[in-house]
């Protein structure tokens, strides 16, 4: 696992992560992962689901705490990581990769930071 923020993604405030495609990809970051300890239970959006950017989404807690996750844009869900809510060990072991939490049909973007703005920020 590394910590350095990968170039290839943008990223938010609040520690989320957006792989652009169609759809986009959201996970959080290791930053998170970190700070938040074992993650063991994972709540969230139903696929279908209006997001919308800067919005809370869903719920990860962890053994140390329960922290809000917010989108990263606004549209709707696609897929749900249904491996991430069975496993959600994987968020900390891959945060970046096999831990992806949703995907989402964008339609717009909010307030997104490059590799080394998040960097600087984390």
């Amino acid at each position: 696992m590394t910590s350095t923020p990968p170039a290839d993604l943008k990223y938010t405030a609040e520690h989320e992560w957006l792989r652009a495609g169609d759809p986009a990809t959201v996970g959080i970051t290791h930053v998170a992962a970190d700070a938040l300890g074992d993650v063991v239970y994972l709540e969230l959006p139903a696929e279908g689901a209006s997001v919308v950017a800067g919005a809370v989404v869903g719920e990860i807690e962890s053994t140390k705490s329960v922290s809000e996750l917010y989108s990263p844009v606004t549209g709707t869900v696609v897929a749900v990581n249904q491996a991430a809510v069975d496993d959600p060990a994987i968020v900390n072991a891959d945060p970046y990769g096999d831990g992806w939490l949703f995907t989402v049909q964008v339609e717009a973007t909010g307030a997104l930071l490059d590799a080394d703005a998040y960097a600087a920020l984390a």
